[in-house]
């Protein structure tokens, strides 16, 4: 057997599920949405909406760094989007009466339309000016709704207020909302986890890495980089869109006061604080940014520290761990975890070696040839040393 057709087979001895992407992606959804049910029926109603609000903080940063990880374009103005998003589904749930289903899917296209403008403007930009660009995104876009000529559409300052949506009767009358409202984020969650990990497996998803590496190799490789820079966009803005619509849902509010700068930051913290280009980190930064405000606010709380006092110390532990992760792992929390697992898994062989049993050559080949001429050198001299002690 040649060495090309070693892989080959060992390749094939693999189990399906490990040869097959599509297969592969798909068995982590069903355990994903199997996990998510699990825990949000082990939760309180409380715990249950913080779950939905990691959910749809987890899609807009996957989204994100799906832009940042994988085409390496900087946006400062994803809070923009998840308005867009937003405003598009408190519209038509509330003017329209439209069902959940189709108003999640229109407020995804339509901020997908939006990011697709937005991108063939920023494929013309590098650097600091792509990220002023977005940036003026962000601080411009959500005080439209102030406007004099939008303010009695989209509510002005006071935003707009949107109906919970209500359980089905087949989960009983007494199904808690906020279960029922987790169980709609994390169900998106899933699916847009499925659809990217898959995107960044295709072709698109290898034509945004060489983007990202080198624009002028990319373009000789054949690979059309404008076109490429702005379908980043267009997921991107979709994915915003889509956690902009579960964010009307869960908070029953679409307002300019709940898309500031600081909503753009907190996901670009949190994409890089998971790692730029994984979507699992994607869900470590979502947990990090949603569950770290309120968890330090309760501990100052208990402190008795002055309202001065504490009133801050939320953006002092948010700075505090984000130095810390940087320092210990740079690639993100997902590179830290990859690093410890191929040091378990390094360890683990090593102690296999050790505790194993001692290997014997293949007969025929040229270590067994070697180790038979060593025996027999061996057992010459042991040969030699009887016969000379005989004679002594």
């Amino acid at each position: 057997m040649t060495e090309t057709q070693t892989p080959q087979r060992e390749a094939s001895r693999a189990p399906l599920w490990r040869r097959s992407t599509l297969l592969r992606h798909a068995c982590f959804a069903v355990l994903g949405l199997l996990g998510f049910w699990l825990l949000s029926i082990a939760l309180d109603p409380f715990a249950n909406l913080q779950l939905a609000q990691i959910a749809y903080t987890a899609i807009a940063v996957a989204g994100l760094t799906v832009l940042s990880g994988l085409s390496g374009q900087i946006s400062l103005g994803h809070g923009a989007f998840v308005a867009v998003g937003a405003y598009t589904a408190a519209l038509l749930l509330e003017n329209a009466e439209w069902s959940l289903a189709p108003v999640l899917v229109v407020a995804t296209a339509g901020t997908a339309l939006v990011g697709t403008l937005v991108g063939v403007a920023a494929a013309r930009l590098r650097g600091p000016y792509l990220a002023g660009a977005t940036l003026a995104l962000a601080v411009g876009l959500p005080s439209l709704a102030d406007y004099h000529g939008l303010r009695d559409l989209l509510g002005g300052a006071n935003g707009l207020i949107v109906s919970p949506p209500v359980p089905p009767l087949s989960l009983g009358e007494t199904f808690p909302l906020e279960r029922w409202q987790s169980w709609i984020c994390g169900i998106c969650l899933v699916v847009v986890l499925f659809l990217l990990a898959n995107l960044s497996r295709s072709r698109l998803g290898r034509d945004m890495r060489l983007v990202r590496e080198d624009e002028d190799a990319a373009a000789l490789s054949g690979v059309h980089v404008a076109r490429t820079q702005i379908l980043a966009f267009c997921v991107s803005a979709g994915c915003a869109g889509l956690a902009g619509g579960l964010f009307a849902i869960v908070n029953n509010l679409a307002a300019p006061g709940a898309f500031t700068l600081a909503l753009s930051l907190s996901l670009l913290t949190a994409a890089v604080l998971g790692g730029l280009g994984s979507l699992a980190g994607a869900v470590y930064g979502a947990v990090i940014v949603t569950l770290l405000p309120n968890w330090s606010t309760d501990l100052a709380q208990q402190a008795d520290l002055p309202r001065a006092v504490y009133a801050n110390i939320p953006l002092v532990l948010y700075g505090l761990v984000l130095i810390l992760v940087i320092l210990a792992f740079p690639g993100g929390i997902q590179s830290g975890v990859r690093r410890i697992g191929r040091l378990l898994r390094r360890n683990r062989k090593n102690r296999r070696r050790r505790d194993g049993p001692v290997q014997t050559p293949a007969r025929g080949g040229r270590a067994h040839r070697g180790a038979r001429a060593h025996l027999d050198r061996v057992r010459r001299w042991r040969f030699g040393r009887r016969q000379h002690a005989r004679r002594d």
